[in-house]
């Protein structure tokens, strides 16, 4: 009796039949944290993706008002009114003149600064990777250039502004509004409409270069300045088809 009540303690399975309970889980996976932990704030690949699609977001929104200015345009364009003193239906859009030398020149430098900019982007993310690496004893420091080229690209979307600006003067000085009707507001609104929305790329660009987060912090540094050329990238394209319907919709003059 007693051997096989040994026996039997010998083969019983401790708590309850199943066996070892495995132990906790430690650290994050669960609560608020969505997968990262609890404390940890979001990583850098994750902030990424959220700026990037706000930005898409964004430029989805500015195609859409240009296209509805466009078709705006279009419509006027294609219209008709009654002159009294012939007694027939006129066109109501007149060609309008462009400076066309100088919108060329103003595109030259946008593009070189979208090349900038583009430029400042590959540097942050090598820099990103690199920097920390020189605090380990024997590496070789690595130089943070990144915000130099976004300076220049701040200097230049300045020039560019500069220029549209020389340009609305040129087509002041011709005083469209007088003789051109419906068509003398066109390159004032598609123009305008696109420099302000450059003006907000250079605000962030200022942010970038002078504001403690980013330059302190490589990752903030990057993400703005990732975030900044891909938008930066859209105004240019953007502003290649408004120079493209300005020459469409008015007789070209050069200056």
């Amino acid at each position: 009796m007693s051997q096989l009540t040994r026996s039997s303690r010998s083969v019983a399975p401790s708590n309850g039949g199943r066996g070892t309970l495995p132990p906790l889980p430690r650290g994050g996976g669960g609560g608020g944290g969505g997968g990262r932990g609890d404390d940890r704030e979001p990583d850098y690949s994750w902030k990424l993706r959220r700026y990037r699609l706000g930005v898409l977001f964004a430029a989805i929104s500015i195609s859409l008002l240009f296209v509805t200015l466009t078709v705006g345009f279009i419509v006027i364009k294609n219209g008709t009114r009654y002159d009294a003193a012939s007694g027939r239906f006129l066109p109501s859009w007149l060609p309008i003149p462009i400076p066309v030398t100088l919108l060329l020149l103003n595109t030259a430098v946008l593009l070189i600064s979208s090349l900038t900019l583009e430029r400042a982007r590959r540097l942050a993310r090598l820099e990103s990777i690199l920097v920390p690496a020189t605090h380990i004893p024997g590496i070789a420091p690595v130089g943070e250039n990144a915000l130099r080229w976004v300076h220049a690209t701040t200097l230049l979307g300045l020039g560019f502004l500069a220029g549209q600006w020389r340009a609305w003067q040129w087509l002041r000085a011709r005083d469209l509004f007088a003789h051109s009707g419906p068509a003398s507001s066109f390159p004032f609104l598609m123009t305008g409409t696109h420099a302000v929305h450059l003006l907000g790329g250079i605000l962030v660009l200022l942010y970038a270069s002078f504001a403690p987060g980013p330059r302190h912090s490589l990752d903030r540094r990057r993400i703005v300045i990732d975030v900044t050329a891909f938008y930066w990238h859209f105004m240019s394209i953007l502003w290649l088809y408004v120079f493209g319907l300005l020459w469409w919709f008015g007789s070209s003059t050069a200056i």
